[in-house]
């Protein structure tokens, strides 16, 4: 994509409806809080996928479950303008798409105001250890969610990263988590799992690959 078409769909998501944008700490009035109230139509149980590029999971899981409304959080404007046009193209009223740091997250959800976080192929991490902080389920991000999660609220992870899969056990379970649902190949152990084998872009390029998809969900200590 050159860098004229990325400075467009910036600019075009200054017009769309769905879309937040706090790249920025502003003084505007964050929507911590308002989700439910002001943001959505209805008052539903909220959901986050985190890093979600072109929002490919968050809108199959939104139109599966219209029950609930889902926030897609990415930093990356043009990615997020893939998934919000679509949202609109489909009229799907409870889904909104959020760009801004994900360790940001406390400033722009409340206390207990989010249900359920999705992690889909996340960064790994792997060719730095010493950046290992930076993994979306390294303790520093498990204690950003305890801060806007529900108690009992579940997290999910799906990757293609062996090492990225048992640093989140271990992660879980030396910071008292729990696990709550472990699948080591998701198309060889549950390929008839109607959330697990929503395939996004980089899914499909994966399996292309023959790399093995895990999964995982999870609880943290509160």
């Amino acid at each position: 994509m050159g860098a004229k078409n990325k400075t467009g769909r910036i600019k075009d998501l200054l017009s769309f409806q769905n879309v937040l944008q706090y790249t920025e700490l502003q003084s505007d009035a964050p929507p911590a809080g308002r989700w439910g109230r002001d943001i959505f139509p209805k008052e539903q149980p909220l959901t986050l996928e985190l890093a979600c590029g072109k929002g490919e999971y968050t809108l199959n899981l939104a139109q599966r479950n219209p029950d609930r409304n889902y926030v897609g959080v990415d930093l990356k404007g043009p990615r997020i303008w893939l998934g919000a046009k679509k949202a609109l193209e489909k009229n799907l009223s409870n889904v909104r798409f959020l760009r801004a740091y994900i360790d940001h997250l406390d400033h722009f959800f409340a206390p207990g105001e989010v249900d359920e976080i999705w992690i889909t192929f996340p960064d790994p991490f792997i060719k730095k250890m010493s950046r290992r902080s930076n993994r979306l389920t390294s303790p520093k991000f498990l204690n950003i969610y305890k801060k806007i999660l529900k108690p009992g609220g579940i997290i999910h992870l799906k990757t293609d990263s062996a090492i990225l899969f048992q640093f989140t056990i271990d992660t879980v379970e030396q910071t008292g988590g729990s696990i709550l649902r472990r699948v080591d190949d998701i198309y060889s152990d549950c390929p008839e799992d109607d959330l697990l084998t929503i395939q996004t872009f980089y899914e499909k390029s994966h399996l292309k690959a023959e790399k093995r998809i895990r999964y995982l969900s999870f609880q943290i200590s509160f």
